[in-house]
């Protein structure tokens, strides 16, 4: 099998498990995989030619998007070479290709306590702000979800999230019964419609307003600092892995929710063991 039918089959694979996204990254690779090799059999590709490959195509990129890429050809390798029925080694499994495009360390974030972000959510100017942090800090949301909530997207202690990050049409969030009541109160003081945006504030507007709140506290935040508070609070009180993954950040991989949660400090190790056993 050469390297051009097997993108080919490989791109149709992908159209029924991957999102649109995910598939856009992987054509602007295997397009320009497919242009260098198209008429290679795929066993017959070394690993020193997928080094040259990779560092003349990812060469200016991030160290991140560099272990993207040379993933995103490690899979494929592994599903041509099975397609094709070879018992060659994928040639992405050498070491030092592994090496070259090792994934990026990630940088451990701050957490923010609860009372951290009380305080923050208690110093908003108005109802407004107050909400817009309350969804993120409490509910999980996204800035960009937040902002994209018309009136008619909630329904008592629900809310239709359109157009999630996930690809599917859309998702549903939940707000605590006094955020709910706040947002009822919300709407009917400002005599919004049920097609009206919710909050009628840019990005920049929004992220400014978590900037200057943190700053008076003398912190250097982002609203994607209190999606993660969101989890971190929630799994420090009990609640399931599986709940917070699934409802509260609504995402596809426990993974990546394991991710949001913040270390775990020896003092907090201990007070758990302490209240797990009695003392």
């Amino acid at each position: 099998m050469t390297i051009d039918q097997a993108v080919e089959l490989h791109k149709e694979h992908q159209k029924t498990t991957l999102k649109a996204r995910t598939l856009e990254s992987y054509r602007l690779l295997l397009d320009k995989f497919q242009e260098s090799f198209s008429a290679r059999e795929v066993d017959s590709l070394k690993a020193e030619e997928i080094l040259q490959f990779l560092e003349t195509n990812t060469s200016n990129l991030a160290k991140s998007t560099r272990h993207l890429r040379y993933s995103q050809l490690k899979a494929f390798f592994s599903f041509a070479l099975d397609l094709a029925g070879s018992n060659s080694q994928n040639p992405c499994n050498s070491s030092f290709l592994s090496k070259a495009f090792k994934a990026a360390s990630r940088l451990q974030r701050k957490i923010l306590d609860k009372e951290t972000v009380d305080e923050l959510i208690f110093n908003a100017d108005n109802l407004r702000d107050r909400l817009m942090l309350e969804l993120q800090a409490r509910c999980g949301l996204r800035i960009g979800e937040v902002l994209r909530l018309k009136v008619s997207d909630v329904s008592t202690r629900k809310l239709l999230i359109r157009e999630p990050k996930s690809g599917k049409e859309a998702e549903v969030a939940f707000m605590p019964e006094h955020i709910a009541q706040r947002m009822g109160d919300y709407i009917s003081t400002m005599n919004l419609s049920p097609e009206d945006r919710l909050f009628k504030v840019c990005y920049t507007t929004a992220r400014n307003l978590v900037q200057s709140l943190g700053s008076k506290l003398n912190l250097k935040i982002s609203p994607h600092d209190l999606r993660r508070h969101s989890a971190t609070y929630a799994s420090r009180n009990g609640v399931p892995l599986e709940i917070i993954s699934k409802v509260i950040l609504r995402h596809q991989d426990l993974k990546t929710t394991q991710i949001y949660l913040g270390k775990v400090s020896d003092a907090e190790a201990i007070r758990w063991m302490d209240s797990l056993h009695e003392k």
